[in-house]
């Protein structure tokens, strides 16, 4: 396959399930950037099977992780996948038609477009998710670095301009990012247990900058009435019932989610309140 100045960056921990797969979606990119947080399975061996910069950074959070990494690239457009996440033929044909017409073309050269968003395809349970909360899901995973960054979040990261770009498009092409999430619902739902307490605490550190510490009435409203809202949102409104059992099972889990993020933040507060009585 024809190869682009385009960098696969990745940030891993224990990623070797279909990280070669995901490798080998990804054949038309000239450099592989892989930043490891301390592995202990078989993520740079296979790394090094493809010729890949491997790079050990201890943990930072997810933004500040995904900026040191694309920091590493040699090449100014970056392509940041999940190391569970596997381009599709459809997408792959897509993504190199684009980039050979329009990116890397010197007669066609298209320098207004410095974003590319991809649609992302969740598989839960043995199924592609095609319609509720999973489906389509817009993730913003190729650009160039020299006017996208990812925000420093510690957990829900987005790219964003590193200055107001106004004059610069963001596009979308067409087929599906490939989602394997779930390796077991144990680990899933272990794994959404930890983005609550990081969004618990996100929330918690942005009330504190803010010097305003929601109501024990208003952290009640939201824990209660978030979970309703998102059921009702993805599994009718979306029409999350046509994904059968696994898509129940998957929407279930993500109001239960909201639910165990608004509690953690209840319990924050309550630390916090108690702590200063005790001053």
């Amino acid at each position: 396959m024809k190869k682009f100045p385009l960098s696969l960056v990745l940030i891993t921990l224990n990623a070797d399930r279909i990280l070669s797969q995901v490798l080998e979606s990804c054949a038309f990119a000239d450099e592989i950037i892989i930043v490891d947080s301390g592995s202990n399975d078989a993520t740079e061996k296979i790394a090094k099977q493809y010729q890949a910069k491997f790079l050990f950074q201890q943990w930072l959070g997810f933004g500040k992780q995904k900026n040191f990494a694309i920091n590493q690239a040699k090449n100014d457009w970056v392509l940041c996948l999940d190391s569970d996440e596997i381009i599709s033929e459809e997408l792959q044909k897509n993504i190199v038609s684009y980039l050979e017409n329009n990116i890397f073309n010197k007669t066609n050269f298209n320098d207004e477009v410095v974003g590319i968003n991809l649609v992302r395809c969740n598989n839960f349970l043995g199924k592609f998710l095609k319609h509720g909360e999973g489906y389509p899901d817009i993730c913003l995973r190729l650009f160039n670095k020299n006017f996208m960054c990812w925000s420093d979040d510690e957990v829900h990261e987005k790219v964003i301009f590193i200055n107001n770009e106004s004059n610069k498009k963001i596009i979308t092409l067409h087929g599906d990012l490939l989602h394997y999430s779930v390796d077991s619902l144990e680990k899933y739902i272990s794994k959404q247990n930890r983005y609550t307490t990081l969004s618990a605490q996100q929330l918690f550190n942005d009330c504190l900058q803010k010097n305003k510490l929601p109501s024990t009435l208003k952290i009640f409203a939201k824990f209660t009435i978030s979970p309703l809202v998102r059921f009702i949102k993805f599994y009718i409104l979306k029409r999350g019932f046509l994904d059968g059992l696994p898509g129940f099972i998957h929407i279930a889990i993500g109001c239960l989610t909201a639910f165990m993020k608004y509690i953690k933040l209840y319990e924050l507060i309550l630390n916090k309140n108690n702590e200063d009585k005790n001053k």
